[in-house]
């Protein structure tokens, strides 16, 4: 079988993670890397074995030996490159949020459509095999009719003022940091579970370090925990360390999640509830395989993955019961429905596309301008 060739661009965490997990597929072959400078995009394809590196993503648009990409850079940089490849004939998977305003996820969208290519949101999170058995028990109406959800993603590696990361900084990630990076995979999760729209908020963000000191070097996501009074520079901050946010979603039901990324002690805690008019389910991203199902007048349950015993949300385990699938797999799973889309455009949509990353920014939006007005806002 020909081996499809893709290019990463950019080289920080996301460009591990979705360089390892791409290269479980088989049929895809990473050919080249591009970062901000020549040296660091050579460091990182040492570092991954990638032969080609460049620190300028430009010079990839043309390269016949390229059929698709993956844009993981700062949001600032994802609607000019999904353009330029999308124009140049490369399916793109873009990185969330997915662009800067939803303005910009319409255009990164009509390029992509006009050009005919395969496009992509990475909202990983949905695939879970645990995930999936949650959106298939709400579409078989096991939990009855959605009344109400809750959640939260939090964090704490933006805990302290020394903590630092290029998602602080407004030109690079947008005015919503918290709440565009976690907020976005929240909103876009509840909205798939439960095959309902949010179709309205009222939100409240909140910058508690009005101040941070920043590195005077780059420092990749998640680290930089270390660093001592020599090594930065303070300046001002306006992205938001915590967010909350009360929400309509489809014509009925109602819900509430806050994100945060100065929870002590929470290193990756994305969790939601879904309660119908039969029954409830919770779930921790941090405990994957794990799904509570509460009941009204019988005991509760603790479901445990087996795809064997999950039906048809079963193929999204590779992995027999009692083998842990978690972050990782995620990836893989969303990667392999994109790129057999990428070898066969015939197949069904089984992946978040550029449209659910333009939705996704009009519920960000939502939220910004409902924090603006305190009052409650309408998505678009």
């Amino acid at each position: 079988m020909a081996k499809i060739r893709t290019a990463m661009i950019g080289t920080g965490f996301m460009g591990k993670v979705h360089t390892e997990q791409v290269r479980r597929l088989g049929n895809v072959e990473v050919v080249a890397a591009a970062s901000s400078t020549q040296e660091v995009a050579r460091s990182f394809a040492d570092s991954v074995g990638i032969a080609h590196a460049t620190g300028d993503w430009t010079t990839l648009v043309n390269d016949p030996g390229i059929d698709a990409v993956h844009i993981l850079t700062p949001n600032a940089l994802h609607a000019p490159m999904s353009i330029a490849f999308a124009q140049a004939g490369k399916a793109v998977l873009c990185e969330k949020p997915l662009a800067m305003s939803s303005a910009e996820a319409q255009q990164m969208l009509d390029a992509a459509e006009a050009a005919g290519v395969v496009h992509a949101t990475n909202h990983n999170l949905r695939f879970y095999p645990v995930v999936q058995y949650v959106r298939q028990m709400v579409a078989s109406g096991e939990l009855g009719e959605v009344l109400a959800v809750q959640g939260t993603y939090s964090q704490d590696w933006l805990l302290y003022d020394t903590d630092y990361n290029w998602r602080i900084e407004a030109e690079a990630n947008g005015k919503l940091r918290a709440m565009g990076d976690i907020g976005s995979h929240w909103m876009d999760q509840i909205q798939h579970v439960t095959g309902l729209k949010i179709t309205s908020v009222c939100g409240e963000l909140t910058t508690f370090h009005k101040t941070r000191k920043k590195p005077k070097g780059s420092v990749e996501t998640f680290t930089g925990k270390t660093l001592s009074p020599s090594d930065y520079t303070e300046i001002p901050i306006t992205t938001d360390d915590f967010g909350t946010v009360m929400l309509h979603l489809g014509d009925r039901a109602r819900g509430a999640f806050t994100v945060s990324q100065i929870s002590a002690g929470n290193k990756n805690s994305f969790r939601f509830e879904v309660y119908g008019t039969k029954s409830g389910v919770s779930w921790n991203q941090e405990r994957p395989d794990e799904l509570w199902i509460g009941h009204r007048n019988s005991p509760n349950q603790i479901l445990l993955k087996d795809a064997s015993l999950m039906g048809a949300s079963g193929q999204y385990a590779d992995l027999p019961g009692g083998h842990s699938e978690g972050y990782d797999d995620s990836h893989k799973q969303l990667f392999k429905r994109f790129y057999a889309r990428v070898a066969n455009k015939s197949l069904p949509v089984e992946h978040p596309t550029f449209a659910d990353g333009l939705h996704g920014m009009k519920c960000l939006e939502a939220v910004l301008a409902s924090h603006e007005a305190r009052a409650w806002v309408d998505v678009k």
